[in-house]
């Protein structure tokens, strides 16, 4: 093995190590980070500062565009409204019984099926990006309260999912070269592992 190799695969690791410390530290039910700009904001913030909200979707925003643009493009409209319709939900629903830490589940079967490069049916893959809609916007509706905040607060987290969704299913769409569809492997299976240490985590 060379040492450019072993380099990459040294960083992976770290980088896998890095997120999995994240997420477990994470609580499932901390609230929005409060950026000063307003509640939309807040939301589009919290995207970005929630991995285990931010890499299933792109993942799966990668698998909708490899499966082809028909595909991508129902992934885009259904993933945000699917988080949206999930999130109303859970603002009413605010003040249940917590939900386990499910994270490691939506990063093991969406970075799974990316990996695996199985021919997923249309219908298949709309199916999952409601199901993941719906959980994930119900765990952010959940920690909010019902009130006027948090409905502009899920409304900012709906548009950035739609904007990223819209950003990476293009982008796998565009892909010719096979160098970079197998890049989309690689990160799929990152992913997938970083649920299964996830998981480890939460067992240990």
């Amino acid at each position: 093995m060379t040492s450019w190799s072993r380099g990459h695969q040294r960083v992976a690791s770290d980088a896998l190590a890095a997120l999995s410390g994240a997420l477990a530290v994470s609580p499932a039910e901390a609230h929005l980070v409060t950026t000063g700009l307003g509640p939309i904001y807040d939301g589009v913030s919290h995207v970005f500062l929630s991995p285990e909200d931010l890499v299933p979707a792109v993942v799966l925003a990668l698998l909708g565009g490899r499966c082809g643009p028909e595909t991508g493009r129902r992934v885009l409209f259904v993933l945000p409204l699917a988080w949206l319709l999930g999130g109303l939900v859970g603002l009413v629903a605010a003040g249940v019984a917590a939900l386990p830490d499910l994270a490691w589940l939506s990063f093991v079967i969406v970075g799974g099926l990316v990996a695996a490069n199985l021919k997923l049916s249309s219908a298949i893959i709309t199916a999952l990006a409601a199901l993941l809609g719906l959980f994930h916007g119900f765990l952010n509706g959940s920690t909010m309260g019902y009130s006027a905040d948090g409905l502009r607060a899920l409304i900012g987290v709906a548009a950035t999912i739609f904007v990223l969704s819209a950003l990476f299913a293009a982008a796998v769409v565009a892909f010719r070269q096979e160098a970079l569809r197998i890049g989309v492997q690689v990160l799929g299976s990152w992913t997938a592992a970083t649920g299964i240490l996830l998981l480890g985590w939460l067992l240990r």
